[in-house]
């Protein structure tokens, strides 16, 4: 099975891109076979056909799990994040499982991954059998919010067969 993350933080190597590793390693006990970190990309992003996020775009398609991740910027998940998300035609994730994950820093925003990152991954094809999560950046290492959710999300990828 390949499993990856895909982050969307306009910081390189980012606490969310640690996140997103850690709540991989968390839920599957593997490393990522596929990371892609949005903002090294770069200004291939703007327009399309650029052969950088073409390749990054096919190894994202080839993933069976994701965590797809991005701070909380204005109560959604980044323009950089979007700008990806949109190299990817409607249904073209063919059924893989994607997670929903976003930092911000405080509770206010804590449906933003459920209201606003959550449908466009299932309007690309992907299938979310979790609740998407949402973590603080203070403390997303050691999140109650994550342990309580990890179990659950454990059960449920079981029963797709991951």
């Amino acid at each position: 099975m390949n499993v990856g993350i895909v982050v969307g933080n306009p910081k390189p190597k980012s606490r969310t891109y640690e996140a997103a590793l850690h709540v991989l390693a968390e839920l599957t006990g593997r490393e990522p076979s596929v990371a892609i970190d949005v903002v090294e990309l770069g200004p291939g992003l703007l327009g399309w056909g650029d052969a950088g996020v073409a390749a990054a775009v096919e190894s994202v398609k080839s993933l069976d799990l994701m965590v797809i991740a991005s701070p909380t910027y204005k109560a959604t998940y980044t323009g950089l994040l979007k700008l990806f998300l949109d190299q990817f035609g409607a249904g073209s994730l063919g059924g893989a499982i994607a997670i929903p994950l976003m930092l911000g820093a405080g509770p206010a925003h804590a449906l933003a991954p459920e209201l606003s990152l959550k449908p466009v991954l299932v309007e690309i094809g992907a299938s979310t059998p979790t609740s998407a999560l949402y973590l603080l950046d203070s403390d997303w290492k050691d999140s109650p919010t994550l342990a309580e959710w990890l179990p659950l999300a454990r059960k449920i990828l079981a029963r797709s067969g991951v």
